[in-house]
């Protein structure tokens, strides 16, 4: 795999475009600039990876549109040591953003396939991160309560678990909605009972998998 001065531009360029679209929060930015997205493609696809676009990476799944990444991992105010439970590991690109960024990361992943190809690229890159196969829907229990969740597809609502597994004064993003649209909700639970949440606005995911999420 070779990033060459050529990719940096690429990735210079995309950064300044997607800043021009509202994302400011700097470490998100600079997580951007300096994680090679053709890693998490098909070498045939190469030319597309620095268009602020999304892509299939197969399956049925895509890898998302890098202002889309930025702007949920703008939302969820990463710090560094932050425990993180990302749903929908997909190509890994989130998570190298999020690792980047100093999370302590539990991914979930519920196609295989991604899943072993993800740990495998992130591993190789000097990312350590926990990989876990199964459904995301779920959160995780074993490793709970988590300072913030990610949740990168489109759901109907929130999945109870997932607000159970978040700390007291954590935040989770999500995109609730139907198969085609989705809203971008940030969630922070003030406490056991409350939960404050936030819209912003439309975006459009692949459709969240997993037992407890249609329900």
């Amino acid at each position: 795999m070779i990033d060459s001065y050529k990719h940096k531009g690429k990735r210079n360029t995309l950064v300044r475009g997607i800043a021009q679209k509202g994302i400011q929060a700097e470490n998100v930015l600079e997580a951007i600039r300096k994680i090679p997205r053709h890693f998490f493609m098909d070498s045939a696809f190469e030319e597309h990876a620095y268009q602020d676009k999304p892509f299939p990476i197969g399956e049925g799944q895509t890898i998302s549109q890098p202002y889309t990444v930025a702007f949920q991992t703008e939302l969820l105010q990463v710090q560094p040591g932050d425990k993180i439970l990302e749903i929908g590991t997909g190509s890994g690109y989130q998570a190298a953003v999020l690792l980047e960024l100093g999370a302590k990361l539990y991914t979930i992943e519920t196609v295989r396939k991604l899943h072993l190809k993800a740990q495998k690229l992130l591993t190789s890159l000097g990312y350590k991160a926990n990989f876990i196969f199964g459904d995301g829907s779920k959160g995780l229990t074993s490793a709970a309560p988590f300072d913030k969740i990610i949740v990168t597809a489109g759901a109907p609502h929130v999945p109870k678990a997932l607000l159970q597994q978040l700390k007291v004064g954590g935040i989770l993003v999500i995109p609730v909605g139907d198969e085609r649209n989705q809203r971008m909700l940030k969630i922070t639970k003030i406490d056991e009972k409350t939960l404050e949440e936030e819209d912003y606005g439309g975006f459009c995911f692949v459709k969240f998998k997993g037992e407890d999420a249609w329900q």
